[in-house]
């Protein structure tokens, strides 16, 4: 009865072509215009670079195949019924307000979206800033209908925002190392579903991947090895690479725990102690008492500052061992010197303390796990805290966090590292950053949230396939209208959008909604496109 019902609902969605994340409002009529890829334009008065390369990545990606319709596997239904086709199409026109405006927390993605075939053809975009003109370019290009006989789009109305202003995903490229081709794949996933921001935990006990301009021996000691490093070019490539996709790029830089890695650095690492106040020869977390740290730190993310544009850095501070820092003798005396007794979150709250300051007068706003404010530390106004555990509740804590008046983002309901069998999207989908007891005040607080993708047990083998389309479920939460949440209505459209917005594009993702198929399976894919196609 189940196989029965998903077939049913797949049949009903080629029908029409479903758009991921659902838009604000959309409306189509059964009118089709057709498009001839050789004799089709976008056009707009603004000269902006990034739009050029959106205009000519896009002419790529909206005309993809259709593969050789003879072909079994093609990516074409050759049985589709007729369409009732009343004009061409032979541009779209974008209207942008503001083309100038920088990538940043809150920016402006709204958009409008007009297909009409009467009493002329006509395509046409507005958009208040640049990112909503690269939205409206993925939405147009999920509205064309690929067939045997050509390229064809509806008539259509969209109005279109994100409900949330930061849309993220974590990656975690310490664990194991991740490959250029790997996280630029996935920058293009994310811009298929709109996500906005690239949380990049690039460095952490298990390795120092990142190149330091200033401190180029971190890297050097701390790497895996000299052919798992992101230097400063690689950087930068992902930066471009993103802004041209409407993604900010916020790296994390966890302290003071997640450290081992950064021990190149003298007397920044705390010494451990054994029995009898002797050395064990094992480090932890950094040292807080050692004045020196402090200007390594200002220099390092003075550095950040200058190598990554967005106004924001991560600085961490989760789950920071006190056992290390309570062996240590020199700690014991400056706890003794300070009053803080036994109380080691006194300690981490001095160094978080000094931390952020530091990091402020960088010129870096930050965001950081919730851990600090569980320890009570203070934090300014503009600060963004994560919230990631899910024991306590994790309401609870948007609750105590939003009532600082602290703005805040979800993580603890999309950890998908956590694996699990059959269909784990739809807790996802059904989990909700503004579903918990507080004010309205307290939950426009909720910017939005982050599918986090830990590395312990994942590289560039099986990144791309775990992460997709597990995270477009949350793509949907964070894009649409909190009353789009109806699990069986997104059953269809998700295989839809894997297959034809993913798969069709090059993007290995894994099936999530068991038994299944795609009009074009991967190899199909792969062996038909052209190198250059994307």
């Amino acid at each position: 009865m189940t196989l029965l019902v998903i077939l049913v609902a797949l049949c009903c969605v080629d029908g029409y072509i479903a758009v991921w994340p659902m838009p604000q409002t959309m409306s189509t009529t059964n009118s089709y215009l057709r498009i001839n890829r050789e004799h089709f334009l976008f056009e707009s008065d603004s000269q902006s670079s990034v739009l050029k390369r959106a205009f000519q990545r896009y002419m790529k990606l909206c005309f993809l195949g259709p593969l050789p319709p003879n072909d079994p596997a093609a990516a074409v239904d050759p049985n589709a019924p007729n369409l009732h086709v009343i004009a061409n199409l032979t541009s779209l026109f974008f209207q942008i307000d503001n083309p100038n405006t920088d990538l940043r927390l809150g920016m402006d993605e709204s958009y409008s979206l007009s297909i009409r075939g009467t009493p002329q053809p006509v395509g046409f975009v507005h958009s208040k800033e640049l990112w909503g003109a690269l939205r409206a370019l993925e939405t147009f290009s999920q509205l064309i209908n690929a067939r045997a006989d050509g390229f064809f789009i509806s008539e259509a109305k969209v109005i279109d925002f994100p409900r949330f202003s930061h849309r993220g995903t974590l990656v975690d490229s310490a664990r194991h190392y991740l490959t250029m081709d790997t996280l630029l794949q996935h920058l293009d996933a994310m811009a298929y579903n709109k996500f906005n921001v690239l949380h990049w935990h690039i460095v952490d006990d298990q390795s120092f991947p990142f190149v330091s301009l200033t401190y180029p021996n971190i890297s050097e000691y701390g790497a895996y090895t000299q052919r798992h490093i992101y230097s400063p070019d690689d950087v930068t490539k992902v930066i471009e690479y993103a802004r041209d996709r409407g993604i900010r790029v916020v790296p994390e830089f966890d302290t003071p725990g997640h450290s081992l890695s950064w021990g190149s650095i003298p007397n920044l690492l705390t010494p451990c102690y054994g029995h009898n106040n002797i050395p064990n020869g094992k480090f932890g977390p950094i040292n807080p008492i050692v004045d020196s740290n402090y200007e390594f730190l200002l220099k390092f993310f003075t550095e950040i500052k200058k190598r990554f544009p967005d106004a924001y850095v991560h600085l961490g501070g989760d789950e920071v061992s006190f056992n290390c820092w309570a062996s240590n003798p020199d700690i014991q005396d400056f706890m003794a010197e300070k009053g803080f007794g036994k109380n080691y979150a006194l300690l981490e709250q001095y160094y978080e303390t000094r931390l952020l300051e530091l990091v402020e007068r960088a010129g870096l706003q930050y965001i950081i796990w919730q851990d600090v404010i569980d320890n009570k530390v203070k934090v300014n106004h503009n600060t963004v805290v994560q919230v990631w555990r899910s024991s306590p509740s994790y309401k609870s804590e948007l609750k105590r966090v939003t009532s600082l008046k602290l703005k805040t983002i979800l993580s603890s309901c999309w950890y998908l590292d956590l694996i699990s069998y059959g269909r784990d999207w739809e807790g996802y989908y059904r989990c909700d950053p503004q579903n918990f007891k507080g004010t309205t005040a307290e939950k426009n607080l909720v910017l939005g949230g982050e599918a986090c993708l830990w590395g312990e047990y994942v590289d560039t083998t099986n990144f791309l396939e775990r992460m997709w389309p597990r995270a477009s479920a949350i793509a949907e939460r964070l894009w649409s209208s909190a009353k789009v949440n109806n699990v069986d209505a997104a059953l269809p459209r998700i295989d839809f959008h894997r297959c034809q917005h993913l798969v069709r594009r090059g993007i290995r993702a894994q099936p999530v909604n068991g038994y299944s198929f795609c009009q074009a399976e991967y190899n199909t894919v792969m062996r038909h496109m052209k190198k250059d196609e994307l």
